[in-house]
């Protein structure tokens, strides 16, 4: 395994015991937010830290990112519209207060979707 995903999988490690015991919150917060940087490309966290973003649209073609495959219900497209959705609900909403960024700018007439909501899981 990589010397990414070994800092990731500690992180990860480390993050759950904290969050599981009396361990120190501020080292909790820091793990997060280090986890947090990962997720995103490098340059819109600028940590400094590998990114699994940008693992994943490296020498990506459009035709593999809209593609659905056999047995699946979702492209890697359609994964990641709502994984960002979620990501500005959580962040932007929950976290910050603040409007989404969906709503500012007219994201979604200039992506041409018209649906504002993200979703909600089924009762059965």
């Amino acid at each position: 395994m990589d010397a990414n995903r070994q800092l990731w999988n500690r992180q990860q490690k480390e993050l759950r015991q904290a969050l599981t015991g009396s361990g120190d919150r501020q080292h909790a917060i820091q793990l997060f937010l280090s986890q947090h940087a990962m997720v995103h490309s490098a340059v819109m966290s600028q940590s400094g830290l590998w990114s699994c973003e940008d693992e994943l649209w490296h020498d990506i073609s459009e035709e593999i990112v809209r593609r659905i495959p056999r047995n699946c219900e979702h492209s890697i497209a359609w994964i990641m519209y709502h994984i960002a959705r979620i990501e500005d609900v959580t962040m932007n909403l929950l976290v910050a207060g603040s409007p989404r960024l969906v709503f500012r700018g007219d994201w979604l007439e200039r992506m041409k979707v018209s649906i504002r909501d993200i979703g909600k899981a089924s009762a059965g």
